[in-house]
């Protein structure tokens, strides 16, 4: 009974160090590493990098392409190769290494809806000595704190809410003036149409509309 062919599967294969280069370029190194004359493994060391550099020409834009090529190389060799190459041989614990984790900025999550601009403006509102200049802020900043939430959250909101937060944000530094009254929802939301580019190209396209239909009907009036 004849035996059964076996196909040479990638499956099958040893895994490719860096896919990008393809398999071809995988056989290049090992076939250089089998190589036991120092002169012709430089040779083909070479040769391997040209063919690198052809294979990935976005490299070509990075700086130190060629260090890069050389860096590759020797990964894919498993740090294995002996040839002499221009730059520095890399050290696989280096050029592995992990970079250290950076710190996340902490920030008050429960009143990011505000934003960043807000919180600032409240820093700068409790440094203010004068007590008419603050207060003008304060309703300032109440008013966009109110325009922020709405926009946030899709819905309208008491203003008790908003004050409450302002104390919260300032650490009880900063309260609503006497008698001020914040920007009322309706407004709030008139305001946000009025300087929205959605709003606006809707209300250009209903009128580009309204103005072609009213033509249509123009020309069918004079035609029949």
């Amino acid at each position: 009974m004849e035996a059964i062919k076996e196909f040479d599967y990638n499956t099958n294969r040893p895994d490719m160090v860096i896919p990008e280069y393809g398999r071809n370029v995988q056989k290049m190194v090992e076939h250089a590493m089998s190589v036991e004359d120092r002169t012709e493994r430089n040779k083909i060391a070479h040769a391997i990098i040209s063919v690198m550099g052809q294979l990935q020409p976005h490299l070509r834009d990075i700086a130190d392409f060629k260090h890069k090529l050389w860096d590759h190389l020797f990964v894919i060799s498993d740090f294995k190769l002996d040839v002499d190459s221009p730059y520095p041989i890399p050290e696989r614990e280096i050029l592995f290494e992990k970079p250290e984790s950076m710190d996340y900025p902490k920030t008050e999550n429960r009143y990011k809806h505000y934003g960043k601009s807000v919180k600032n403006l409240i820093d700068a509102a409790i440094a203010i000595d004068d007590k008419v200049e603050q207060s003008a802020l304060v309703g300032v900043i109440l008013n966009l704190m109110k325009k922020n939430y709405i926009m946030f959250n899709q819905e309208s909101v008491d203003d008790h809410l908003i004050i409450s937060d302002l104390k919260a944000i300032s650490l009880d530094q900063l309260e609503a003036p006497k008698d001020f009254q914040i920007t009322s929802t309706n407004e709030v939301l008139a305001i946000t149409k009025k300087k929205s580019p959605t709003a606006n190209n809707n209300q250009k396209n209903h009128k580009n509309h309204k103005n072609t239909n009213q033509k249509q009907n123009s020309y069918k009036k004079r035609r029949y």
